[in-house]
């Protein structure tokens, strides 16, 4: 996906990619930026909604993608920006899925605002009303900004939801098989770097040990590492330092990449792979949870020209979807995690792709996500 004209975080929206990002109709009817099949603009005056729903492709089968609540800035355009956004995010979430397996397309949704402001049941109920409105073309989970809670409330409108509760029928909380995938494609990273798939012995940095990371430190020291944290958040490393005392801390993302790392682990914010991170990275490893790592086009290359092994993000941290797809056909958490553990043997095809065609893991990527959403589309 390197040709991605606008970035988002886990935390929202970062700059661009390249200058001056095309407009977003441009982008959406530009098939080499977008290729959209349909975007659904939603507004209830009555609860105040405002939001965006974007279907990238239905090829594989009804697109899956979260729905992410965010007040963009107000000097950025806050419409254009969130339609930029639901855009790219739609278009990720195909590649994602693609990747993982799953007999779904790829779609996104954005509801314009502050979550802590606006979001109201009624807000929610209105929106799953927009979403039942296509016909189960998009099936809707938690993203930014919204949480199983509201779920189980967009669920009483449309029967299209999952990331519900366990009480209401769902999955509940997705970061333990998202940590799960991320740990499978680290064991991958380190078969391909070392030889074996283990993490024993090795020093793994994680950047950011929230809902993911946090369960990502546990695997980890159960497999016999060394464990690194940093997080922006103090409260997040005490909870991590009181549970497992064998695990140090530094003061900040720029002091643990220049650490003696083995694996760096971006788990918070995107664009984490950038001009000023890539030359002083000590690791030979980076695999983790964050979405969109890549801060531009080319750091693939930067990373391949230092000796880098990058696992692909979206790859890697497919665990998530792959547990709300599950929640679809009666969710069981045994064949979900099954199906999650597939994410070490697709890292390895991907490295062997790239390999064998001479080009980095992240381009190896796209290419078998596209020939399956080729494949689906001829079917």
């Amino acid at each position: 996906m390197t040709d991605v004209r606008h970035t988002v975080s886990a935390d929202g929206p970062t700059e661009s990619r390249v200058p001056n990002p095309l407009s977003p109709l441009a982008t959406l009817f530009r098939s080499d930026l977008g290729g959209h099949e349909q975007v659904l603009l939603c507004q209830d005056r009555q609860s105040g909604l405002k939001a965006v729903i974007a279907l990238h492709s239905t090829a594989l089968g009804p697109a899956l993608g979260g729905t992410r609540f965010h007040a963009y800035a107000a000097e950025e355009n806050p419409e254009e920006a969130a339609l930029l956004d639901a855009l790219n995010l739609a278009r990720g979430m195909s590649y994602k899925n693609a990747l993982a397996g799953l007999d779904h397309g790829g779609g996104k949704a954005v509801i314009l605002g502050d979550p802590e402001e606006i979001k109201t049941e009624t807000l929610l109920l209105a929106y799953g009303r927009f979403v039942a409105s296509l016909g189960g073309r998009y099936v809707t989970a938690c993203d930014v900004g919204t949480y199983v809670s509201d779920m189980d409330v967009v669920a009483r409108e449309c029967p299209w939801t999952t990331g519900r509760s366990p009480e209401n029928g769902g999955a509940g909380d997705s970061s333990v098989l998202t940590a799960f995938g991320v740990f499978q494609g680290m064991r991958a990273s380190a078969q391909a770097s070392w030889g074996a798939p283990t993490l024993r012995g090795r020093r793994v940095g994680i950047a950011g040990v929230g809902k993911v990371g946090h369960h990502l430190v546990e695997h980890l020291l159960e497999d016999g590492a060394e464990v690194v944290v940093t997080d922006v958040r103090g409260e997040s490393v005490d909870r991590v330092l009181a549970r497992h005392p064998r695990v140090r801390a530094v003061r900040d993302t720029d002091a643990l990449i220049r650490d003696d790392l083995d694996v760096y682990a971006p788990c918070a914010l995107g664009g984490a792979l950038d001009d000023a991170t890539v030359p002083v990275l000590t690791a030979k490893v980076v695999c983790g949870a964050a979405n969109n790592q890549l801060a531009h086009p080319g750091v693939e290359k930067d990373l391949a020209g230092r000796g880098i092994l990058y696992a692909p993000d979206y790859v890697v941290n497919a665990g998530g979807v792959i547990q709300v797809a599950d929640e679809l056909h009666g969710f069981d958490f045994d064949r979900a995690k099954a199906k999650a553990a597939e994410i070490f043997d697709t890292t390895l095809a991907i490295f062997d792709r790239a390999q064998t065609d001479g080009i980095p893991p992240a381009a190896a990527a796209d290419r078998l996500a596209e020939h399956r959403m080729a494949e689906g589309h001829d079917a």
